[in-house]
């Protein structure tokens, strides 16, 4: 697979489909590289299962190589709430968040705050909608030691300033980053960052237990592997009859060994994706975007993302009214169109492969939805 075209080509959903925010439904080639990984788990042959155990650093390798860093600052996790927990975790003194991140942020928080008592919460106060460069620097103080924030945020799809955000925080405090709404769809300066935990079972179609972080080197120095197991330890063998130190590289924030499945399912799916290219995959999502932007309008129904296009990615927040949430989600369920309503929004997220069908169903949808309100 070399170009957009065949890439699109490759989404098999049914017409309707407009979740990628929640769910990417497993590409044909993860799903054909998963079955021919499990035959050879299944085979008794030792080959086969140091094959498919290669395919953990032929992921990490993808990855590394997407985003422009060293394979050996990138491990696989079964989440990306295990990517940023282990940062989280390692943190001593004030964390910068907002409230209304994903809980995927705010329950590490909180809980290391609570189990150690060296994490001091400091949330972005009520004012800031939108995790920015201002809403940080009202936020922080000589005391804050991290920033975690998503780079797209999940209700909104509000696209996050990370060049901003660094250069408000300086050098000496960290920056860690919930990439699950943006990697793969996102061309992304993530050396801004410190920690980039991102999961392949939304935009990279990869299915769950796909996670993956990378630890930058300030991270490393920073940061105490609290949480680190059995494969964080210095070496390359298992630490029978000694307690070595901590791995030098990412490995020490890592428990066990990964999922080789997963693996083997994330490595096709980042594969995939630097096949065609995040920028040429970008302009799709964002034109796309923009029809569904141009459907909610000319229907009037509120459109919550912003407007500018380097601020969002692949979600269009609408607000129909809190009143008319559930009208506008029944209007598009009943429609046969797939999305998500939470928080008193409803999100609609396109890919590369949403057709036009799809976006016509939208369109369908939202006018009966109107039609109903106004009748």
């Amino acid at each position: 697979m070399t170009t957009l075209e065949d890439l699109s080509a490759s989404f098999t959903v049914e017409p309707g489909y407009l979740d990628w925010a929640a769910f990417g439904p497993l590409s044909p080639t993860v799903r054909e590289e998963a079955g021919a990984d499990l035959e050879l788990l299944g085979s008794g042959r030792a080959s086969g299962h140091q094959f498919v155990a290669g395919r953990a650093a032929e992921a990490c390798g993808t990855i590394a190589d997407l985003m422009g860093v060293e394979a050996a600052e990138v491990v696989l996790q079964p989440s990306t709430t295990h990517g940023i927990a282990q940062a989280v975790y390692g943190v001593t003194g004030g964390v910068v968040a907002s409230p209304r991140e994903f809980p995927a942020v705010t329950v590490p928080i909180a809980r290391a705050a609570a189990a150690l008592g060296r994490v001091v919460p400091q949330w972005i106060g009520p004012e800031h909608r939108f995790v920015t460069a201002d809403a940080v620097a009202d936020t922080i103080d000589e005391s804050t030691s991290a920033v975690v924030l998503s780079l797209v945020d999940f209700r909104t799809g509000y696209r996050a300033d990370l060049a901003a955000i660094r250069e408000v925080i300086g050098d000496d405090r960290l920056l860690i980053v919930d990439a699950t709404q943006a990697f793969g769809v996102v061309e992304a300066d993530w050396s801004a960052a410190d920690v980039v935990a991102g999961h392949g079972y939304k935009w990279l179609r990869a299915g769950r237990g796909t996670g993956f972080a990378w630890y930058g080197r300030r991270a490393r120095v920073a940061l105490d592997p609290v949480l680190s197991g059995t494969t964080g330890a210095e070496g390359d063998d298992l630490p029978f009859d000694a307690l070595p130190a901590p791995a030098p590289d990412a490995r020490a924030f890592t428990v066990s060994r990964p999922d080789y499945l997963a693996a083997a399912r994330l490595a096709s799916a980042v594969a995939e994706v630097a096949a065609v290219g995040v920028t040429h995959i970008e302009a799709a999502v964002a034109e796309r975007v923009g029809r569904v932007i141009e459907i909610a309008d000319a229907h009037g129904i509120e459109v919550v993302t912003p407007r500018e296009p380097e601020r969002r990615a692949g979600i269009v927040a609408l607000d129909p009214g809190a009143a008319q949430v559930g009208a506008l989600g029944a209007a598009l369920a009943n429609g046969g169109v797939t999305v998500t309503t939470r928080s008193g929004l409803v999100r609609v997220s396109p890919h590369v492969g949403t057709d036009d069908e799809t976006l016509r169903m939208l369109d369908d949808a939202c006018a009966v939805f109107v039609q109903t309100r106004v009748g």
